[in-house]
């Protein structure tokens, strides 16, 4: 670019900046106390002068040393251990047990400040209580770790001898001092920087024009600043829904497109619907606090009784736990209805699915095919494959000509549709299908097979109470959130919820 052409494309900032310079280099502090411009702004215009090639950058990291959020705190009042010395000097002795509270600290506090009066040898114990063991000089000189917070920030590798040994014993406390890694850039003219700084840069050059200018005459006779076509922009990202919402409406449109009806329902349940119309046995390690989360206080509602047996949901579904239904002996115990009543966030979306059986069942709508996809709750221990929340697609297909092979051709259409063409079956177990599996999918970077969820036909303990007969029911609740781990690149389910904007910007939009 000719010299002419790169003084017209200088912006004002770059204009302050460019004279400071020299052929030697500065650093952004210098820069900015010799421009009167603050370091950020000094950065962008360095950044924008490098581009024309005007600057060299060299840039280096740099270890420093500062107060850490107690460090703050205590640089304003005093450490606690020159709290609990200066007690002493007032009081004379103070008992062990009342350290706390004669010096306004807390129990690590205390603990900290007595441990360390005793290794600088400043106190002594006797008889349970706490006495100086020092002279009045020794007490009212400050200690290292004093004199050391006062003088932060520092660089670390110009931190020695005392100072060196008051860090040692800061860094083992929480939050006094912390190592802050940043980077450090230097800036000094190149040639041709050299030869353009020293041309007059003060010609004033308009960076716009406005409406306000338009209306009068101030344009005329002045320069407008040359746009440079060449400098970096800043990324624009435009607006879009969250990538979980995104899969979450697709998997949406797969469902409705093949002929079934979206169901929902509230985070909150019963027992019942959640655990018991599923032929869920009371005392099943699932329905425990260490797997649920309960909610205290709340008790929830069942079906009301009616006068006929047939048709009454809650004694169909008691009879099936105490005695079975149709030749099948139950759990063999006694069904309580205040268990049922417990208040829980629902383990999986299947409770949708049994309220949706006992209205099919009143209402007589056969055949059925209905979907959901919504929240779950469980007491997991969070790891890269499991979450204490996370999002499940259920289904299920209600029709007297239902069969298992139709089931897995539902889940093999759905899983290609969400772009998986291979997917392991597997024989599996649970409590309210059978036959029942599970759907498997190869992870390729933990290069392990994930578990996704399961899948089966209704038992008659779960369809008789609420049909009065035995209908063929498929169902399906496969894990949606790692369905669509491998889309977008995650690898760790505990990224997919951290909001971090930077990724959320960057992440890919679902298109399948």
């Amino acid at each position: 670019m000719e010299e002419k052409l790169i003084i017209e494309s200088l912006s004002p900032m770059e204009r302050s900046v460019l004279p400071k310079l020299v052929k030697k280099f500065l650093n952004v502090k210098e820069i900015s106390e010799k421009s009167g411009l603050d370091k950020t702004t000094v950065l962008r215009a360095v950044g924008l002068l490098e581009k024309k090639n005007l600057v060299e950058i060299e840039s280096s990291k740099l270890k420093r040393i500062d107060l850490g959020i107690l460090g703050i705190n205590y640089l304003k009042k005093e450490l606690p251990e020159r709290t609990l010395l200066n007690k002493l000097n007032e009081k004379g002795g103070i008992p062990i047990g009342e350290i706390r509270n004669i010096c306004g600290l807390n129990e690590n506090e205390a603990k900290v400040a007595l441990g360390i009066l005793r290794k600088k040898i400043l106190v002594e114990i006797d008889k349970g209580k706490l006495k100086l063991s020092a002279n009045k000089q020794d007490i009212s000189k400050k200690m290292v770790e004093e004199l050391f917070i006062e003088k932060l920030p520092l660089n670390l590798d110009e931190v020695k001898d005392l100072d060196a040994l008051a860090f040692e014993n800061l860094k083992k406390r929480k939050d006094i001092v912390e190592v802050v890694e940043e980077q450090v850039a230097k800036v000094k003219l190149t040639d041709l920087g050299v030869r353009i700084s020293e041309i007059d840069l003060g010609i004033p050059m308009l960076e716009a024009l406005t409406p306000k200018m338009l209306k009068g005459t101030g344009w005329k006779g002045k320069k407008f600043r040359r746009y440079d076509l060449n400098a970096p922009t800043p990324r624009i990202y435009g607006g879009k829904r969250h990538f979980v919402n995104q899969a979450t409406g697709y998997a949406k449109s797969i469902w409705l497109e093949m002929g079934f009806k979206e169901m929902a329902g509230n985070m909150v349940e019963s027992g019942f619907w959640v655990f018991d119309s599923l032929f869920t046995a009371q005392d099943h390690p699932v329905r425990e606090m260490q797997d649920t989360f309960y909610l205290k206080g709340l008790k929830g509602t069942v079906p009301a009784k009616e006068k006929k047996v047939v048709n009454c949901v809650l004694s169909n579904v008691q009879k099936a736990h105490e005695g079975g239904v149709d030749g099948s002996k139950g759990w063999q115990y006694k069904w309580d209805e205040e268990d049922a009543k417990k208040v829980l966030l629902r383990t999986h979306t299947t409770c949708l699915s049994a309220r949706k059986l006992m209205e099919i069942g009143k209402n007589g709508e056969f055949p059925a095919k209905y979907f959901a996809l919504g929240k779950c709750f469980r007491n997991e221990t969070v790891d890269w494959s499991h979450g204490f929340e996370f999002n499940q697609t259920e289904g299920i297909v209600v029709d007297e000509n239902a069969n298992f092979r139709q089931l897995l051709g539902y889940l093999k259409q759905f899983f290609l549709k969400m772009g998986y063409e291979k997917i392991r079956i597997r024989p599996a177990y649970f409590a309210y299908t059978e036959p029942s599996l599970e759907i498997d999918i190869f992870h390729p970077v933990h290069k392990k097979w994930v578990e996704l969820g399961g899948a089966g036909m209704f038992r008659p303990e779960v369809t008789i109470p609420m049909f009065g007969r035995h209908i063929p029911v498929l169902a399906w609740g496969p894990g949606f959130d790692r369905i669509i781990m491998e889309f977008f690149g995650i690898n760790d389910l505990r990224e997919m919820y951290k909001n971090d904007l930077n990724k959320l910007r960057e992440m890919k939009i679902w298109r399948k």
